[in-house]
């Protein structure tokens, strides 16, 4: 919906006439500082009148309020949204295992390529051997063996 320039002074005015009576109860009731305060903000409205700010913001206002609006009534536009949140699950799911080393690859000085991951019982029996020898190491150590 466009509006024309004669809406939009109309809207200025009524924002400026609604902004003087606040700023004449706000003297009474508040003292001059107050008043004073309800004047700047009563000029507001005129000035974005004046600048083209008014017709700015209430263009904001329509395309948010269309993009809302299709956004919620957009079965394609939730496709996308479930595809991101796919996509934002995949980048930690892969940064997690990058920094677990689950299915990485290590570079060999040739240049190729070959699996890091060892079978589990492979992994455990060479933190068990590196156990045996750190255990003999310090018996030794000691005089014992």
């Amino acid at each position: 919906m466009s509006l024309d320039s004669t809406t939009w002074a109309v809207l200025a005015l009524l924002l400026t006439a609604s902004g003087a009576a606040y700023t004449y109860v706000a003297w009474r009731r508040s003292g001059t500082a107050a008043g004073v305060r309800g004047l700047a903000w009563t000029l507001i409205p005129v000035a974005a009148w004046l600048t083209g700010t008014l017709r700015l913001a209430g263009d904001v206002v329509d395309a948010v309020t269309g993009w809302a609006a299709h956004l919620v009534f957009d079965p394609l536009t939730w496709l996308g949204i479930a595809l991101a949140g796919v996509s934002v699950v995949l980048f930690g799911a892969s940064a997690t295992m990058r920094r677990r080393g689950i299915g990485t690859r290590e570079r060999t000085p040739r240049g190729e390529r070959k699996q890091v991951e060892a079978p589990k019982r492979e992994r455990a029996a060479g933190r068990e051997r590196l156990v045996d020898d750190d255990v003999s190491a310090i018996l030794k150590k000691h005089g014992i063996t």
